[in-house]
């Protein structure tokens, strides 16, 4: 795993979520010392409103990050460089719900803390983190409990926390 100051450079070279899910887990135990395995990844269309957007969730005592499809789309669409730095930083704030954080505003202080102190106070994640509004103005972080209100169809990403997977021993 790359070594503290090379953790912009490696996010930049990370080619999938998997891979950034890696940089967020071993981001989290530099910083924290905890983690956890045997996380699922699922992409859905969980769309948007005027009153804003979900960029993931996370159900509560399950093993699944669920990510708006709608938003990773979008971001691809009319920001692409912000694509790797925003899936960081969601990634990041889900995985520390994961990890027993459940108060919102602690999560994305904890959050903010992490990308500042990996990635430098002037790294994209660390504005993000210190600002998600600026650059997703419509992004909301759901409340404690949310669901949407239809059952998405939810993709499981192939290969996500690849480094908890155990080989099969038959």
């Amino acid at each position: 795993m790359p070594a503290p100051q090379s953790f912009a450079r490696a996010l930049e070279n990370a080619t999938d979520l998997p891979e950034i899910f890696e940089l967020v887990k071993e981001a989290v135990r530099r910083t924290l010392g905890a983690e956890r395995g045997g996380l699922m990844l699922g992409l859905a269309e969980l769309g948007g409103g005027l009153d804003g957007v979900v960029g993931a969730f996370y159900p509560v005592a399950s093993n699944i990050i669920v990510m708006n499809r709608t938003c990773l789309r979008r971001i691809q669409e009319t920001d692409p460089a912000l694509f790797s730095p925003y899936c960081f930083l969601i990634l990041l704030h889900e995985y520390l719900h994961a990890l027993g954080w459940l108060d919102e505003r602690g999560c994305r202080e904890q959050a903010l803390r992490i990308a500042a102190e990996l990635f430098g106070p002037h790294h994209i994640v660390t504005a993000v983190a210190q600002n998600l509004g600026r650059f997703l103005p419509n992004l909301v972080y759901p409340v404690y409990g949310w669901r949407p209100e239809v059952e998405p169809e939810v993709e499981l990403v192939r290969g996500f926390d690849r480094s908890s997977a155990a080989p099969y021993i038959g």
